[in-house]
């Protein structure tokens, strides 16, 4: 086998072809994060002013104490709960669904059918969504009336509402964890499995001591990007529910635009620094357990 040895000048052209990369992310990434951070501290009246007034943890208090923004803290958990297990079971399922023998023609077109909204614009997608669940001229209703079906509350009730603005999301997302988990089962020893079937395993027993193992890497890259993803949710909310109704669909994310919007900047950097920080800790804190459980 032949080895390669790194160079004075092949690392040189390494760094500066990443060079560019790594100023821009620092420039538009983490520089804004710090500065965030920085607000968090400071005094809205002062925040944007060139001396702006430190007020410590006054900022954190003052959001802690809320409880809008406990609820608001509450159902982000529970809806990025729902729906990363949503997206990664949805778009396995399918993935394998695609990787089957069950479709010999045809795949090309269901490959479409599922990839194609995650190239439709956000705000066009939800609002036909939105249109969809409208309690008055709304698609969705319209048929289960004419089947003889109570109508869906959709966006217009509590009950109702987190769920319909997951279906869509599920809807715009789900195609981009399919092609994830098919990448890696074209990368999958299909002998292992015929070996499997050989001695006897049925369909069941063949996924799960064969195929999932081997979609581990799948499963570590999807589970974090969706947790990253529903954790900070915003423009599902923006254009279909504003929040409502009472505060049910009134992530984290939103809360912190209208206290932004309200001149409430200290106390807005506060929530986006302590979703921040939650996303760091869980996305972390998710990869060190799919990282042992690969060891074991």
């Amino acid at each position: 086998m032949t080895t390669y040895k790194s160079t004075p000048s092949g690392q040189g052209i390494f760094y500066l072809f990443v060079l560019p990369f790594a100023v821009l992310t620092a420039v538009f990434g983490v520089w804004p994060i710090i500065l965030s951070i920085g607000v968090s501290f400071t005094a809205s009246s002062t925040a944007l002013k060139p001396n702006p007034t430190f007020v410590g943890m006054a900022n954190y208090l003052a959001i802690l104490a809320d409880p809008v923004f406990l609820a608001s803290l509450r159902g982000t958990l529970i809806y990025t709960a729902l729906a990363v297990i949503s997206t990664i079971g949805l778009s396995l399922v399918y993935a394998l669904f695609l990787n089957s023998a069950l479709i010999s023609r045809g795949r090309a077109l269901f490959k479409l059918a599922i990839f194609l909204p995650v190239v439709t614009p956000d705000i066009a997608g939800y609002v036909v969504w939105r249109w969809l669940y409208d309690q008055s001229f709304g698609a969705l209703n319209e048929i289960l009336r004419a089947v003889g079906l109570p109508a869906f509350g959709g966006l217009a009730f509590e009950s109702t509402a987190m769920i319909s603005i997951l279906v869509a999301e599920l809807w715009h997302h789900v195609g981009f964890y399919v092609v994830i988990f098919l990448a890696n089962l074209a990368l999958c020893d299909k002998g292992t499995a015929e070996a499997a079937e050989i001695d006897g395993a049925n369909a069941w027993q063949k996924f799960w001591h064969v195929t999932l193992p081997e979609l581990k890497p799948a499963l570590m890259v999807n589970s974090v990007y969706a947790l990253i993803q529903y954790l900070k949710t915003f423009t599902v909310v923006a254009v279909m529910t504003k929040g409502g109704p009472n505060d049910s669909t009134n992530f984290i994310s939103y809360y912190a635009y209208q206290l932004f919007d309200q001149g409430r900047y200290g106390e807005a950097t506060a929530m986006a620094t302590i979703l921040f920080a939650i996303v760091i800790i869980l996305a972390l804190g998710m990869m060190r357990v799919q990282e042992r459980g690969a060891k074991t």
